[in-house]
């Protein structure tokens, strides 16, 4: 495929940004990247069909990994501003949106743009 064509870069650019996030967090084994790997095929797949949501990529990747991890590792990625109280993950917002970001909605702060965790 050529690189140029807008659904590869978009798949290109979530999956960069989402490695970048788990590298962050130490969690980018192979077995997380692979993860990774199945939800942009998935969402390949899922533009193809409706090709006006290439802008929503980078969220639906990130919440692809999110879960997948959840159901093999636990929550992903704890939110780094709540010290008191349960561990909890931040979520994806908007939820189905551009611009992802990762928010702590116990605190109700903007924590980092997906790709951006420190």
């Amino acid at each position: 495929m050529d690189d140029a064509d807008p659904l590869e870069q978009a798949l290109h650019l979530a999956r960069a940004l989402v490695l970048a996030d788990l590298a962050a967090r130490d969690v980018a084994d192979a077995a997380v990247v692979s993860l990774v790997e199945d939800s942009v095929t998935h969402r390949r797949w899922w533009v193809e069909q409706w090709p006006q949501g290439i802008e929503y990529i980078t969220g639906l990747v990130a919440q692809d990994v999110q879960d997948a991890l959840l159901e093999r590792h636990g929550r992903w990625p704890l939110c780094p501003v709540c010290d008191q109280g349960d561990p909890h993950a931040l979520e994806v917002e908007p939820e189905l949106g551009p611009d992802p970001q990762w928010v702590c909605h116990k605190a109700g702060v903007v924590v980092a743009k997906v790709g951006g965790l420190a």
